[in-house]
This record gives structure tokens, C-alpha cells and sequence, in this order.
């Protein structure tokens, strides 16, 4: 599990294509120390397995799924990335309930700056939007969010000066793809009180 709490800004070294898939090359000298093949480590929120690791890069396939449902195929050697370990037991528990499951990939539609920080409106694919919900926490691009606003088609937060300086979401332009994962829990409720529309 992890928080959406972001430990560094890495960097993709490399991409290999596989055909069905492809493996990343990634650097982060955060999330490396005491890295081991089988580890998890979220990339833009994407948990993702540790192959090899070596000094501070880390090497992860990624599937036709994953490429299919996520941003991580718009990614080349030199693009920017979130790093997030998974939390440990006696961690702290900083943001929300996060499980690098990414359910859609939406877009920046805009960005409003202020003296102290910025407001993002983001696209919100019509499937989702049941999720998100004012005030409520969502996932882009791997960091914990709380909702601003919650419209039929789209969705905007608040980025403080951190937020903006330490992850991708201060380099993100309008047009640029990002990955969400909305609240579980939201969904688990759904689940049990048989409100689904259909099958996803």
C-alpha cells in the first residue's frame, strides 16, 4: 500500500522496447537505498515490481495493461517521474489509501496560478466521475490530492509551492496525459451496496 505521499522526483534512464510490453530503466537515489528484486515502487503512481537494481537505478517491466491503461507508455528516456516506496507498518500515514492500481488516465485542461499556489483543472473520464466527490481525496500521477471542485467531466486541486516544486505535477502542461486512481474505499461501498452500472 502506499500514501500518494511522493519521496522524490526521479528520472526514466531508459526504455526497452518488449513487443507485448516494455522494460524501464528508472533512477532515484531515494527509493533505491535498500532496494531488492521483488520490491514494489510506484512510478507516477503505477506500482511497479523491481527486476534488478543497481547504485540508484532500478530496473521494471511494465505490461500491455499497464501501458494500455496508464501514461507510463508516453514515457521516454529523460521524462520525469514520482517515486513512492510502499509504506511500511510503523509508518506514517500521510495521505490516503493508495494501491498503484491506476483506474484511468486523464489530462491537464488547465492551470490558474496564484501568489502561493495553483489551481489544475484536470479531465475526468465519464466513468470515473461517480468517485470523486468535493473535498474527497484522489490520486494523479501517484500524489495524494484533496478534490477542490467535482464536475460531471473534469475535476480541479490545489497545488502548493511543495507539490509544484518536488513532482511532476509542477511540470505538467495543459494537453499532457496523468494517471488517477480514485478513493478505493469509494468503491468497496459501491461494491456492497449493489449501485454498480454494469460491469467495468
Amino acid at each position: 500500500m502506499f500514501t500518494g505521499i511522493v519521496e522524490e522526483l526521479g528520472e526514466v534512464a531508459a526504455v526497452e522496447d518488449l513487443g507485448d510490453s516494455s522494460r524501464f530503466r528508472l533512477r532515484g537515489p531515494v527509493v533505491t537505498d535498500g532496494a531488492k528484486h521483488g520490491d514494489s515502487i510506484a512510478v507516477n503512481g503505477v506500482c511497479l515490481t523491481v527486476v534488478e537494481q543497481q547504485g540508484e537505478e532500478f530496473t521494471a517491466d511494465v505490461m500491455a495493461e499497464t501501458l494500455h491503461r496508464s501514461s507510463l507508455g508516453a514515457l521516454t528516456a529523460g521524462s520525469r517521474v514520482n517515486l513512492e516506496r510502499p509504506m511500511l507498518a510503523d509508518g506514517r500515514f500521510g495521505g490516503h489509501i493508495v494501491q498503484g492500481h491506476v483506474d484511468g488516465t486523464g489530462r491537464i485542461l488547465d492551470r490558474t496560478p496564484s501568489e502561493h499556489w495553483e489551481l489544475v483543472r484536470v479531465s475526468l473520464p465519464a466513468q470515473l466521475a461517480r468517485y470523486v466527490v468535493e473535498k474527497g481525496s484522489i490520486t494523479v500521477d501517484g500524489v495524494s490530492l484533496t478534490v477542490v471542485e467535482a464536475a460531471a467531466d473534469s475535476f480541479t486541486i490545489s497545488l502548493i509551492p511543495t507539490t509544484l516544486a518536488l513532482t511532476t505535477l509542477g511540470l505538467k502542461q495543459p494537453g499532457d496525459p496523468v494517471n488517477l486512481e480514485v478513493d478505493v474505499i469509494a468503491k468497496y461501498v459501491e461494491r456492497m451496496l449493489g449501485t454498480q452500472e454494469g460491469p467495468r
